[in-house]
């Protein structure tokens, strides 16, 4: 008897012990107000994709995973006669203090990485990034969105030239399904 008494009050103390030391999951990193910005795409929609004056509808799927600390996106539509499927992953470096993002689609064999930041009002996000140009070599690329209000964004996509000078490749309206 004696033997289960101080086994149950080695445990009561060990348990004790465990509660009172420091949580080791507070120590992780929590969402914060770069993430909740973020977070203002989450939803379905509808978009335009202009491509040379050519125009292609699609759609568009945003929806916050692990707990709020990244945003993942699904895209779908067609460019000319070919389908394309796209997908991103991005949320915020609270490290490098920017925004973070990666890319992967149907006509690549390489991800595309970006960082940036919002301007001061948080409508203007401009990343920067590189992936691999169609003949294999790295290709610097520059993106804008463009948050118009809570249900218009819009989104352009430029490759950089050797003289660092953009040049347009797409740009895509999106628009809140309803």
């Amino acid at each position: 008897m004696f033997r289960s008494i101080l086994c149950g009050l080695i445990l009561t103390l060990a348990f004790a012990a465990i509660s009172s030391a420091q949580d080791p999951a507070a120590d992780f990193p929590k969402p914060g107000p770069e993430h909740a910005k973020l977070k203002e795409v989450v939803g379905e929609w509808d978009a335009v994709m202009i491509m040379e004056g050519a125009k292609s509808k699609c759609t568009a799927s945003y929806k916050a995973i692990c707990g709020g600390m990244w945003i993942a996106s699904d895209f779908e539509g067609t460019i000319g006669p070919m389908k394309f499927q796209g997908h991103g992953l991005d949320g915020y470096d609270a490290v490098k203090k920017k925004y973070v993002g990666v890319w992967v689609d149907s006509m690549s064999g390489s991800p595309m990485s970006l960082e940036g930041n919002f301007d001061k009002e948080g409508k203007l996000l401009v990343m920067t990034g590189e992936t691999s140009g169609h003949d294999g070599k790295p290709q610097k690329v520059k993106t804008t969105t463009e948050m118009k209000d809570k249900d218009h964004f819009t989104f352009q996509f430029n490759m950089v030239g050797p003289d660092g000078k953009d040049i347009p490749a797409f740009t895509i309206e999106y628009t809140r399904k309803k």
